[in-house]
């Protein structure tokens, strides 16, 4: 139950601290506003955290934390294609109301230039075991191909995501990261169908 408190303790934090970040910036947002929007306190803060800056770095547990909500809410009927899709669709919807994209965009050059833990390539978040569970089961079900490794699939979807938030980064945002991704990610994922492998393989073959 304690492991359970500290987590929801945490979380609380995280999600009080980035919300404040999209509403009125990070330069403008103080440690203090933080306790008092996440209804904490300040031991807790810095038994967690050392600053604000330590911050910068949860953005993957707020992501994780929209996926623990998805799991509820998404339709078990779906296939595996669609609920990949919908995975996506509703993160990158989440993204661009509630992320300020310049934090965004600084995540992930930190996460391009710094020599410690790279958290967008944690195997053990939350979000790399639901795609591999999601897969698995697509798999096993015969929705999609068997002739890839879950774990290569799993990290095709992933560079798929994170260059649609980097380009929508790098353009400053120009158009909805989530319509241009509805668009691109079935495009992007048409092999993990089980008749199209079938084809390029015969279409391999001498």
């Amino acid at each position: 139950m304690a492991k359970k408190n500290a987590r929801n303790t945490r979380g609380k934090i995280v999600e009080a601290a980035w919300q404040l970040f999209y509403e009125q910036g990070y330069e403008n947002t103080t440690v203090e506003e933080i306790i008092e929007s996440s209804h904490t306190s300040k031991g807790s803060f810095y038994h967690y955290f050392d600053g604000k800056d330590a911050l910068l770095s949860t953005l993957s547990d707020l992501f994780d934390q929209k996926y623990v909500d998805l799991q509820s809410t998404m339709d078990p009927a779906l296939t595996a294609m669609e609920k990949l899709l919908f995975l996506n669709r509703e993160l990158f919807w989440m993204i661009e109301n509630s992320v300020s994209m310049e934090l965004l965009a600084r995540l992930l050059s930190t996460q391009l230039v710094t020599n410690g833990e790279k958290h967008l390539l944690d195997h053990k978040r939350i979000y790399y075991r639901l795609l591999r569970r999601i897969i698995a089961e697509g798999q096993e079900a015969g929705e999609l191909c068997q002739d890839r490794s879950v774990n290569d699939m799993v990290k095709v979807y992933a560079l798929c995501e994170r260059a649609l938030m980097y380009d929508w980064c790098l353009c400053g945002g120009e158009y909805s990261l989530r319509d241009y991704a509805a668009r691109q990610m079935p495009i992007f994922l048409f092999d993990f169908l089980p008749d199209h492998s079938s084809k390029v393989r015969s279409e391999e073959k001498p």
